[in-house]
């Protein structure tokens, strides 16, 4: 555009360039006359460094050049100040150097939606990312075979490359999902991606999860929740996970084998411990689909202590409960048997009570013949 001389006290030339990391650039500042300041009156400035009067040119009485050889990246994204001064230090004229790379490919693009509601999409910007210059995102969308392009709004909603799409989404046919990387050097576009919503849900955590002791099963915690509600009206499966530790210990231990029960044992507990426990949802098989699922987010821990072992405490049975300690004593022997022979939650039913019952004979067999040895 036109600029009037008279207007300002100097002009740059060029003005708020964009160059390719490595350039050379060679830009002018040429005074007003009705300023009356000669060319050898002037200074340069990039970022507020004094540029050396070995890489300026007089071209006229009122022009003065600078030469910039093998430009690095902008220090920002608003762009480097080159700026033109007066010998007294007073600014008479400016310029922004836009100087960087054009943008990479975006690539890892990964979609989930929340109860087959939304939709979530994050993806990661190319090696270089936004180094030097602004780089603007656009997540697009269509449906195969007869959708026109739609762009997602709403940026930034699962961290800085991410974007939700919350609702008009059609279930049983697939999408393409591409992301458009643009800044003042070029544009790059990722790969697309196809996805079918059924194939990518996952839910809220597992809700009401209870963990309670087992009767005075010193090394046992029960935990039971409930499935996902905002699923309940879907053909789905569920497999859970549960994840447990000491208080006083971050390292969580997981039970990978729960399954879809939706209660599990835990047992080979410490006694008069507290522990934490989460429990998370991984749906599957939802309508038929064939793909894995993807888990939840971990539900709010749940706390509950186990009994304090009595013979730790140093009391001693009445004689009236013994019995009942013989019942506690073969239960813990079982649960201990179990955890050892039954790996994680399996079913604790009748046929495997039968199993533990045959190896207790056969122990006991083997420990009298061993007893009678000469």
């Amino acid at each position: 555009p036109f600029v009037s001389l008279a207007a300002d006290p100097a002009v740059i030339s060029p003005q708020d360039p964009t160059l390719l990391v490595g350039s050379s650039l060679v830009a002018t500042c040429t005074v007003s006359p009705d300023f009356h300041l000669k060319a050898e009156d002037l200074y340069w400035t990039l970022n507020g460094r004094r540029l050396p009067a070995a890489s300026y040119t007089t071209l006229s009485p009122t022009t003065l050049s600078v030469a910039l050889a093998h430009l690095n990246g902008s220090k920002q994204q608003s762009g480097d100040n080159l700026v033109c001064h007066s010998r007294d230090g007073g600014i008479l004229a400016g310029s922004c150097l836009y100087v960087g790379l054009p943008p990479e490919k975006p690539v890892n693009i990964t979609c989930w939606s929340k109860n087959m509601k939304d939709l979530t999409c994050k993806w990661a910007p190319g090696t270089e990312g936004e180094t030097f210059l602004h780089t603007n995102y656009t997540l697009k969308y269509k449906l195969r075979w007869y959708g026109r392009d739609n762009t997602c709004q709403e940026y930034h909603t699962a961290g800085p490359y991410s974007c939700h799409i919350p609702k008009d989404l059609a279930l049983f046919t697939p999408y393409e999902i591409w992301v458009e990387a643009s800044n003042r050097l070029g544009v790059a576009v990722s790969d697309v991606v196809m996805l079918d919503i059924l194939d990518v849900v996952t839910t809220d955590p597992p809700s009401d999860v209870h963990v309670s002791r087992v009767g005075d099963l010193e090394d046992q915690l029960s935990v039971r929740w409930s499935s996902p509600p905002a699923l309940k009206d879907f053909l789905f499966q569920a497999k859970y996970q549960i994840q447990y530790r000491v208080e006083d210990s971050s390292e969580w231990k997981v039970v990978d084998d729960v399954g879809n029960q939706t209660s599990c044992r835990l047992a080979g507990l410490r006694p008069g411990t507290v522990y934490f426990v989460q429990v998370r949802c991984n749906p599957f098989g939802i309508y038929g689909s064939k793909k894995a699922g993807i888990w939840s987010d971990w539900s709010n821990p749940t706390a509950a202590s186990t009994p304090r072992s009595e013979r730790a405490a140093g009391g001693c049975d009445p004689k009236g409960g013994e019995q009942n300690t013989t019942l506690r004593r073969e239960l813990k022997q079982f649960f201990g048997w179990v955890k050892k022979h039954a790996y994680g939650c399996s079913n604790l039913g009748i046929k495997l009570y039968d199993q533990w019952r045959v190896w207790l004979q056969k122990s006991h067999k083997t420990r009298n013949q061993v007893g009678k040895e000469p």
